[in-house]
């Protein structure tokens, strides 16, 4: 399955720990983190971040994660996060992408919290709901072919 997660730097590490628990189950993981440090930025942007939006880097930040949040097969918001990650949650559910949240103490989200399909409040009831849609993925798959 591929994965997006949409999140705050400030969450830097629950993403990258994320990343790496999702991986070794087998999915293909789009990290912002990642594509991030590719470009040669991390939570603190060259020349701050002011200077660092109007760079062909944050162009093509802001491309992979649009594409990322509106073309992978499921989106995990982990919060308390800020408007971009929100920002990814509102064009992955109108792009009909399931939205799972990992719920923290903080989360400033209000009504638009309805975008996300599932709260998760620990990451392994999260992962296990994650691997129970690929099985369930995988059945509707059959289904289809013996159609």
């Amino acid at each position: 399955m591929k994965i997006y997660i949409a999140s705050s730097w400030r969450n830097q590490h629950a993403v990258e720990m994320l990343t790496a628990m999702l991986r070794q189950a087998g999915h293909t993981v789009e990290s912002f983190v990642e594509n991030n440090q590719f470009l040669g930025a991390d939570a603190e942007k060259p020349g701050g971040f002011e200077a660092w939006v109007r760079t062909d880097a944050a162009s093509q930040a802001f491309c992979f994660d649009v594409g990322a949040a509106t073309y992978s097969d499921l989106v995990i918001y982990v919060s308390p996060s800020g408007t971009d990650a929100w920002a990814e949650v509102g064009m992955a559910w109108a792009s009909n992408i399931p939205v799972y949240g990992l719920w923290a103490k903080g989360e400033p989200a209000g009504l638009m919290r309805k975008l996300v399909s599932t709260w998760f409040y620990n990451f392994n009831t999260l992962l296990t709901a994650v691997e129970g849609d690929v099985a369930l993925m995988a059945e509707r798959a059959v289904e289809k072919e013996a159609v």
